[in-house]
């Protein structure tokens, strides 16, 4: 660093901590303290003289607006962190949701029957051809009985209409044997 170079910086610090001392109710950006310095800062040959104690105002100005955007900074990173991490939660509790909500749904689309997940349509189509086929046999069932009851019924008619002519038959025949026996003891009363 060359004297010339270095006497600059330190007149530029000195007009800085002169200059943030003044003009703490005007303008406070660094631009602004940076433009006042070199405006009221006085000229020797080519070469503007600063004062130290506002070249020193202005680098404590500088280092404080840089803490204060450094801790801006870290709690940003420290916001997007959180951000960040409330939105993998968010992306886990949705992936467990959807697989919640898709084995929900095939849950929903099965039934065990027997031990075994079927679809409710194949379920109902069996369950709809069981009950098909059982309301098939109880009406075969009961058409047959109904058949069967009718002859049953037409068989004791006729069996006890045959059981009437059969005592008539016999209650006749006892009396034609009585009358023949009355008249064979007759012929052997007359004959004796």
């Amino acid at each position: 660093m060359t004297i010339k170079t270095f006497f600059s910086c330190f007149l530029f610090l000195c007009a800085t901590a002169g200059y943030s001392q003044n003009n703490d109710q005007i303008d406070n950006s660094i631009e602004a303290q940076f433009v006042e310095v070199i405006d009221k800062s006085n000229n020797y040959q080519k070469y503007k003289v600063i004062k130290r104690t506002k070249l020193a105002g202005l680098r404590k100005n500088i280092l404080d607006s840089i803490e204060t955007l450094e801790k801006s900074i870290e709690q940003k990173d420290a916001t997007i962190a959180s951000q960040n991490s409330n939105i993998t939660n968010l992306e886990d509790s949705l992936s467990n949701t959807q697989n919640n909500l898709d084995t929900s749904i095939e849950k929903e689309g099965t039934i065990s029957l027997f031990g075994m997940t079927t679809k409710k349509g194949t379920y109902n189509f069996l369950l709809f051809s069981t009950i098909g086929v059982l309301v098939l046999a109880l009406l075969f069932f009961v058409i047959k009985f109904k058949n069967s009851n009718i002859i049953t019924k037409q068989t004791n008619h006729k069996l006890s209409e045959i059981e009437q002519e059969f005592d008539s038959y016999r209650q006749k025949k006892l009396e034609e044997q009585q009358q023949l026996r009355r008249k064979l003891q007759d012929e052997i009363n007359k004959n004796k």
